[in-house]
C-alpha cells in the first residue's frame, strides 16, 4: 500500500477520544448518545474541569466546548487551551446557541476550529466531528514527521560539527607534534580567544561583529593558527637557539603555508565554509602587529583582521607562560606586564585592555589546561631525537 493509499481515518486499536465541556446535563447526554458508539466520550460540566481533562493522558483528540458557561466561559477555556503547549494542537468546536457573527469571529480568532449551533442536529454533529478528527490525524501525522525530520537534521548537524572539530584538532595536533610547543597550547589558545570575544561583545568597536556564529567560528578556527609549521624544516623549527636572519625568513613562511593549506582544503570541498575563512585569516595574519612591524604583509591597525588580532594576544601570552627549548616560562604577573608593554605597538589597544581585565581568567585557563611534566618530557624527547637525527643526516 502506498503512502497515498493509507486510510488516515482507520485505527484498529485506539478509538478517538472526544471531550465534551458543557454545563447542561441534557446536552452532554445527547452528545454522548450520538458519539459513544464510535468514540470514547469524556464529559466535563464546567470550564475548570474541562481544562484538567484536556491535559490528562491519554488526551482527547477533539473538544466540543459550550460558549456560555458559569465561571470560566468557553472563550476563556479556548484561550487557555491554545496558550498551553500541551493542549495547543487539540481542535476545539464551539457549541453555541448564539447566532451572533461577532461571537463566532471571536471564537475563531482564539483558535477554535468550528462552530456547531444549538439546538443540536445529529447529522451536522457527526459529520463535523468526523471531518475534524480526520484533519487532526493528518495534522498529527505531518507534525510527527516534521519533528522526526527536524531531529534528524539536528543529529546530522551535530555529527558534521563533530567531524569538523575532530578534523581541525587532528590537523593542528599534527603541526604541534613537530613544533616545540605542546598539545595543550591548542586548547588554551582556543579558550583565551573565546574569553576575549565574549568580553568584547559589549565593546562598541566590536559588538556588531561579535555574533554567536562568529565567536563559534573563532573557537573552531583557533587551533589552525600554526598549521603552516608542518612545512618548516626541522633544523629551523626545532632549533633551540636564536634563528639566523635567513632561518627567520624561512620560519615566517609558516603563515603563508598555513593559509594556502587551508585554502587548498576549502577548494577541495568545493564550497566556502565560514569558519575556514576565519581560519585562513588567523593562520595568515596572527603574526601581524598593530604598529605595522609584523609579518607577512606588514599590516597596520584595523587592516589586520579582527580574528588575527585576537589570536595575537592569545598566542603571545601562552608563549610567555610556557616552557620552550630556547627559554623558561615567565611567571603570570611578569607575562602580563610584558603584554602591557606591547599595547599599541604589538597589540590592538582595546583588545589588550580586555586581556588586562581578564588576565586572571587567562591564568585559570592556563592552569586548567596545564601541560603535565610527562607531556613536557615527551616533547623534549621528541625534539632531542629529531635534532640527533638531523646531526646524523648532516654527518
Amino acid at each position: 500500500m502506498s503512502e497515498q493509499e493509507i486510510d488516515l481515518d482507520f485505527d484498529p486499536i485506539t478509538r478517538p477520544r472526544v471531550l465534551v465541556i458543557d454545563d447542561s446535563p441534557t446536552i452532554r447526554a445527547v452528545l454522548f448518545s450520538l458519539l459513544s458508539a464510535e468514540h470514547d466520550v469524556i464529559q466535563a460540566k464546567d470550564g475548570a474541569t474541562g481544562l484538567e481533562q484536556a491535559r490528562r493522558i491519554p488526551q482527547p483528540d477533539l473538544i466540543l466546548l459550550d460558549v456560555e458557561m458559569p465561571g470560566i466561559d468557553g472563550f476563556e477555556v479556548c484561550r487557555r487551551l491554545k496558550q498551553d503547549p500541551v493542549t495547543l494542537h487539540i481542535p476545539v468546536i464551539f457549541l453555541t446557541s448564539l447566532s451572533n457573527v461577532e461571537h463566532e469571529g471571536k471564537g475563531l480568532a482564539l483558535g477554535a476550529a468550528d462552530y456547531i449551533a444549538k439546538p443540536i442536529s445529529a447529522p451536522i454533529v457527526t459529520a463535523r466531528v468526523h471531518n475534524h478528527l480526520a484533519l487532526k490525524r493528518q495534522s498529527d501525522f505531518l507534525r510527527s514527521k516534521n519533528e522526526f525530520l527536524s531531529a534528524e537534521v539536528d543529529k546530522r548537524t551535530r555529527e558534521v560539527s563533530a567531524v569538523q572539530d575532530v578534523t581541525i584538532l587532528a590537523m593542528a595536533s599534527m603541526a604541534e607534534t613537530r613544533d616545540n610547543e605542546t598539545g595543550n597550547h591548542i586548547r588554551r589558545t582556543q579558550h583565551y580567544v573565546r574569553a576575549l570575544s565574549l568580553h568584547l561583545k559589549r565593546h562598541p568597536r566590536f559588538a556588531a561583529q561579535m555574533t554567536r556564529p562568529y565567536i563559534t567560528g573563532l573557537f573552531k578556527s583557533a587551533p589552525l593558527h600554526d598549521i603552516g609549521k608542518v612545512g618548516i624544516p626541522d633544523r629551523i623549527l626545532l632549533k633551540p637557539g636564536k634563528l639566523t636572519p635567513e632561518e627567520f625568513e624561512v620560519m615566517k613562511t609558516h603563515t603563508t603555508l598555513g593559509r594556502d593549506a587551508i585554502q587548498h582544503a576549502e577548494d577541495a570541498l568545493g564550497v566556502r565554509v565560514k569558519f575556514l575563512t576565519i581560519a585562513k585569516e588567523i593562520a595568515y595574519s596572527h603574526q601581524e602587529k598593530w604598529d605595522g612591524s609584523g609579518y607577512p604583509q606588514g599590516l597596520k591597525g584595523e587592516a589586520i583582521p579582527l580574528s588575527a588580532r585576537l589570536m595575537a594576544v592569545a598566542d603571545v601570552y601562552d608563549a610567555l607562560i610556557s616552557d620552550r627549548v630556547y627559554k623558561k616560562a615567565f611567571p603570570h604577573n611578569q607575562a602580563v606586564q610584558m603584554m602591557r608593554e606591547g599595547r599599541g605597538s604589538h597589540f590592538d589597544p582595546d583588545i589588550l585592555d580586555a586581556f588586562l581585565e581578564l588576565h586572571e581568567e587567562f591564568r585559570a585557563i592556563a592552569l586548567r589546561f596545564a601541560d603535565s611534566s610527562e607531556d613536557l618530557g615527551r616533547k623534549q624527547h621528541q625534539i632531542e631525537s629529531a635534532l640527533a637525527s638531523q646531526g646524523r643526516v648532516a654527518g
